[in-house]
């Protein structure tokens, strides 16, 4: 008379290890998909679970290992504050970070961080929640982030490596990325550049020196202007730059993709010719980069390895191991906007 009735929902693993008459051990093993359960055992005790609707009681395993199976991934905003998750550039850096935590079984936590005072980070890795932090970015937050990373080891940032700091950084050579694109731009006759973006970020300062040093071994001419990132900022502040660039100027080297994007669109409205007038590179090779007309020359940053080494650095460390930085060579993809 049971036909058509739901197998009894199991409450717990003594009552789970009491139906495979097994030790309560060999089940918490066997969910775990530990291999000191053997192949046979665990796949019937799985069996068991999945079809009695049992999931293990994550909280109560979460205090008995002392971890929380979360990683905190923070995206810090001190000098833009008005700059959105929703920045192609934190995206797809973020679609890959989830990827590969999601895949080894750790749960995420976002937050976006506008830093009112100096201990915004102690908060968020002292709150108890988390097994670890990634941040995307130091903004202009260097010396809060160095504090925190001096005494929190599980701590992995996405940015420019400095000399002489403790925090451990997965980032692209940036200086080494500026060099590229002011060099290939001078390769094929520039003789005045511009470059567009905030320099108050290290990754960002990073890209402008090592462009400024390939212009004054050139003798090219280089003018840096301040451009936000915020999207809402970005092209009314572009547009009155591109308004006082001498005419003689015939190369961009913008600080991203995004910045590079809207800089054609707004010389476009212009009628000035990309790349016949004036040829336009970029920073990131966000997808975009290639939907774009004309299509975007631009430093391509891996994220996808940068992701994996992040998550791989942030798990060394919390197992204890020293793991250091990570600096990635970027690469020159020239297209037509060149």
């Amino acid at each position: 008379m049971n036909e058509g009735k739901a197998p009894e929902k199991i409450r717990n693993i003594a009552e789970l290890a009491r139906m495979a008459g097994v030790s309560a051990g060999t089940v918490s093993r066997a969910l775990a998909n530990k291999t000191l359960v053997n192949k046979e055992t665990r796949e019937r005790i799985q069996a068991l679970a999945r079809e009695h609707s049992f999931r293990p009681n994550q909280m109560a395993r979460r205090l008995r290992t002392q971890k929380t199976g979360v990683i905190g991934v923070v995206i810090p905003l001190g000098h833009e504050r008005r700059q959105h998750i929703s920045d192609p550039f934190f995206m797809t850096l973020f679609g890959y970070l989830a990827d590969e935590l999601t895949e080894i079984g750790y749960d995420l936590m976002l937050s976006r961080v506008d830093p009112g005072d100096e201990e915004w980070l102690e908060r968020i890795v002292d709150s108890g929640m988390l097994d670890g932090a990634l941040v995307i970015g130091q903004s202009n937050q260097t010396n809060a982030i160095e504090r925190v990373a001096q005494q929190y080891d599980p701590l992995v940032i996405w940015g420019s490596k400095r000399d002489g700091l403790d925090q451990c950084t997965v980032g692209t050579d940036n200086h080494a990325g500026g060099r590229l694109v002011a060099g290939h731009l001078i390769a094929r006759g520039s003789r005045s550049l511009a470059f567009l973006g905030d320099t108050q970020g290290p990754e960002i300062a990073d890209r402008l020196a090592g462009a400024r040093a390939v212009a004054d071994a050139a003798d090219v001419p280089l003018t840096a202007f301040p451009t936000p990132l915020a999207s809402d900022e970005m092209a009314a502040q572009i547009a009155d730059q591109l308004d006082r660039l001498d005419n003689d100027v015939d190369g961009i080297v913008c600080a991203s993709d995004t910045i590079a994007m809207t800089t054609m669109r707004l010389l476009h409205e212009r009628g000035h010719a990309v790349p016949g007038k004036i040829a336009v590179t970029g920073f990131d090779d966000l997808p975009l980069a290639t939907r774009t007309v004309p299509q975007l020359t631009t430093v391509r940053q891996d994220f996808a390895a940068g992701a994996r080494a992040m998550v791989d650095t942030l798990c060394r460390r919390m197992a204890g191991e020293d793991a250091p930085s990570t600096v990635m060579a970027p690469e020159l993809i020239v297209r037509e906007s060149t």
